[in-house]
């Protein structure tokens, strides 16, 4: 991944962006989680907290969806305004300046999948500079609020996938259950094999579920080299991986 003082737009195969001014840069959670993602079937996608837009844009290079990015970030906003328009999904790509929060209470629209690489590390050390800590921690979005978003916005048979620290994941999934929202997918992320995985890809849904799809993910094996997985995941994606 480039450096965060890096100025140059980082280029995948289906589009390039810029994540210079944004208060999240392009990175492997979010490249991930939007590879992992299902866009089967998908019409209507609202991407919570958008920063530079990745998400939006893979979702669109995945699908022929319109998606509506919430972000509250102006810079971020503004980035991800930027990138949409220079990409070659800009008519279906919406960006909303908003409070997600204010959004949810406004909003009468339904959406068939919610994507989030949401704020996180609720109880971990947290940066000093205030915007990346607005985008890295829940103060200004708690789990509760955005679970309560989530489910008045998700349609019936809609579905809600985010990636989270894995110890955070174990919280957040007690408090969506609150919510009625069930655990649907999972997929474990290890940064190194023989590593514990240190993020997670979760999939919830409205129905009650039984058991839930259990998958595991090694992005680099123990010589640093990235795994044959990894390389198969992101190869029609990340340029150089051919």
């Amino acid at each position: 991944m480039p450096k965060e003082t890096d100025t140059r737009p980082f280029h995948l195969k289906q589009f390039s962006l810029f994540h210079h001014r944004s208060s999240m840069k392009v990175g492997t959670d979010s490249l991930l989680l939007g590879v992992w993602i299902n866009t089967e079937k998908t019409n209507h996608i609202l991407d919570i907290g958008t920063g530079c837009g990745i998400l939006s844009l893979l979702m669109a290079a995945r699908s022929n969806a319109f998606i509506d990015a919430i972000e509250l970030d102006k810079i971020s906003f503004e980035e991800a305004n930027q990138n949409f328009k220079a990409s070659p999904f800009s008519d279906r790509l919406l960006p909303i300046y908003k409070d997600f929060r204010i959004y949810a209470q406004q909003c009468d629209k339904k959406y068939d999948l919610i994507i989030s690489n949401p704020p996180f590390f609720i109880n971990d050390m947290r940066p000093i500079e205030k915007v990346r800590s607005n985008a890295r921690h829940g103060d200004q979005l708690n789990y509760e609020e955005l679970c309560a978003g989530v489910v008045k916005l998700l349609d019936t048979n809609g579905r809600f996938c985010l990636v989270l620290p894995y110890e955070e994941s174990k919280v957040f999934i007690t408090t969506a259950r609150r919510f009625n929202m069930h655990l649907n997918k999972q997929m474990l992320v290890f940064p190194k094999r023989g590593l514990q995985p240190n993020r997670v890809n979760l999939e919830f849904i409205k129905e009650k579920v039984t058991s839930f799809i259990n998958e595991k993910f090694v992005i680099r094996e123990e010589n640093n080299l990235f795994t044959e997985q990894y390389i198969s995941y992101f190869k029609n994606y990340l340029i150089g991986l051919d």
